[in-house]
Parts: C-alpha cells; sequence; structure tokens
C-alpha cells in the first residue's frame, strides 16, 4: 500500500505556507518544504522563509540545512525527502510537502532516475563531428534502432534533442522513453492541492511582497553575502538576490533593481503555473482575499475525504 502524501502547490505569494500550517494542526502533519531555496541558512527575506512563530510549534523539514556556499540539486532533494517522508510516516505523522518549486517536486512524487553520472561533452562533439562528416541523417537512423519511439517525437533535423537522447542512453543504458515512462508512476498516494489567484491580485501581492522585503532588511542581507564571498555561488542565483547584487555594488539604482526584483518575481509565478498545469495532476482552488478562510475549509474538508 502506497504512502499517503498531501502537497500543496502554486505560484509565489499566493499562500501556500499558511495552508501547509492549517493542514498539519488539522492532521497531525509535519511539513516539508518543496523550495530549492530555503535550504540555505541565512537566506531568509528574500526567500520568504516560514518563520518560527508563523511555523506555530508545526515541524518543518529542509530548512536551513545547507550553508550559503553549498551546492544543492534535484537529485539530493529527491533523496532527502524521501528519507523525511519514511521518517514521518513511521512516526505515524502525515505528511505535508507545500512550495512552488515543480520539478523537484515532481521528483519526489515519481520514479524520476538520476544518473551519477555527469553529462559528457565528449559524447556531445563526438556525435557533433559524427554529422559533419556523415549528415545528420546517420544519427537519426542510429537513435531510431535504439529508442525508435524517441526517434518517432524527434525532428530528424533537431540536432540537439538528438544528441541529448543518445547520450542519455549512453550514460544511463536506458532509453528515454523507459525513462519517461518510470517517470509517469507515482511513488506515493497523494493528492495535490494548488492555490490559484486572478492573476492581478496575485501581481500585487507580489509588488507588495518585495517592498515587505525591502522593509525587512533584505539589501543588507545580499550585502552580507557579497562580503563572505558568496556573489557568484548557487544560492545567490535566486529571484530575491540576483537582482539586488548591482545595487548593492553601486551599478544600478534601487528603482531599477527593485522594478527587475518584481518583474522577476512576476514571471516566475507565471511560469510556475504553467508548470503544475502540464505538469502534474493538481487539484486547483481559487483563492480570493475576502474568500481565503472558506476556502481553506473546503481544501481541508477535501484533504480528510483524501485521507481516510
Amino acid at each position: 500500500m502506497r504512502q499517503k502524501i498531501m502537497v500543496i502547490v502554486g505560484p509565489t505569494a499566493v499562500g501556500k505556507t499558511a495552508l501547509s500550517i492549517e493542514a498539519a494542526k488539522q492532521f497531525n502533519g509535519e511539513v516539508i518544504s518543496g523550495d530549492s531555496m530555503q535550504v540555505y541558512r541565512g537566506l531568509d527575506i528574500g526567500t520568504a522563509k516560514v518563520t518560527k512563530e508563523e511555523m506555530q510549534g508545526i515541524p518543518h523539514h529542509l530548512i536551513d540545512i545547507l550553508e550559503p556556499g553549498e551546492s544543492f540539486s534535484v537529485a539530493d532533494f529527491q533523496k532527502q525527502v524521501r528519507e523525511c517522508i519514511t521518517d514521518i510516516h513511521s512516526r505515524g505523522k502525515c505528511v505535508i510537502i507545500a512550495g512552488g518549486t515543480g520539478l523537484y517536486i515532481q521528483s519526489v512524487l515519481y520514479d524520476y532516475q538520476f544518473s551519477e553520472k555527469a553529462r559528457s561533452t565528449d559524447f556531445q562533439k563526438r556525435i557533433e563531428a559524427e554529422i559533419i562528416e556523415n549528415g545528420i541523417d546517420s544519427v537519426y537512423n542510429r537513435l531510431k534502432r535504439v529508442d525508435p519511439e524517441q526517434a518517432d517525437k524527434i525532428h530528424p533535423n533537431n540536432e540537439r534533442r538528438l544528441i541529448r537522447a543518445l547520450e542519455v542512453y549512453d550514460r544511463t543504458g536506458i532509453t528515454m522513453t523507459e525513462q519517461q515512462k518510470q517517470q509517469d508512476e507515482s511513488l506515493y498516494d497523494h493528492y495535490i492541492v494548488g492555490l490559484e489567484m486572478e492573476r492581478s491580485i496575485l501581481y500585487h501581492r507580489i509588488n507588495e511582497r518585495v517592498d515587505n522585503m525591502m522593509k525587512q532588511g533584505l539589501t543588507a542581507e545580499v550585502q552580507h553575502m557579497i562580503e563572505q564571498g558568496l556573489e557568484n555561488s548557487q544560492a545567490m542565483r535566486g529571484i530575491g538576490y540576483k537582482e539586488l547584487i548591482p545595487y548593492v555594488k553601486g551599478e544600478m539604482p534601487l528603482e531599477a533593481a527593485l522594478e527587475s526584483l518584481k518583474r522577476n518575481s512576476r514571471r516566475f509565478a507565471k511560469r510556475q503555473y504553467t508548470w503544475f498545469r502540464n505538469k502534474m495532476p493538481v487539484h486547483w482552488y481559487n483563492i480570493l482575499p475576502e474568500t481565503r478562510d472558506e476556502v481553506f475549509q473546503n481544501i481541508l474538508a477535501d484533504l480528510e475525504g483524501f485521507l481516510k
């Protein structure tokens, strides 16, 4: 019997944290962060990290587990979250994953396999040389022999995708078609709640959130990371940090940096919507500020039915 997992997704600033706390309180649960940036200590304001007060005593996992200079991959996330799920269930508690990093959450729920081997530039160069010498048809025909289903999906002149499909097989011994079939198989019995909000309201909330981050000291947080020599770290590539680096370094006016941050945050929210709508079986709930509590109660009732 597959373990049951509740998942709360949606764009930035839509209210995922608040709902996850309510769900954890009602169902004796613990929350696992589904955010690729909240793993880093010291990156609190720009990631809108849940505070101790907001947690209301609910245990949270995968928050503040790494120093900002450390790297963190989707494979790392998958491994650690699955270990958390096993641990939480072993203690008779419910699991709630809440966050907006779609690929990370998807990698946990489905049978994603990550090769230990790094991508090979040598392989790519070898295939590119073969294309120059023998033409792209020879490479396409090789893919048809190795992975005919994938070859049918790729245009014979799409060099980049042909090389990628062959490289997957070369690195793993598993065709891309087989990998994709594995990724359609869910490892858990899950119910995915998606929070959505009328776009203009959401964008207003995002803009307000950025203004509040500045009042809370986001500039000082970025300044501290730069002083620690972390300007080029993976952690500082996240939205909320990379936009303010030029301002902190005196290379851009504050107004321009803030506009860039707000614009990138809005675009990120749009990409999050697109990802979750196209990639995962989400049950969507529309949130309005005046009906939030009522919608939350409806969601909790649906989750209770799922858990039975």
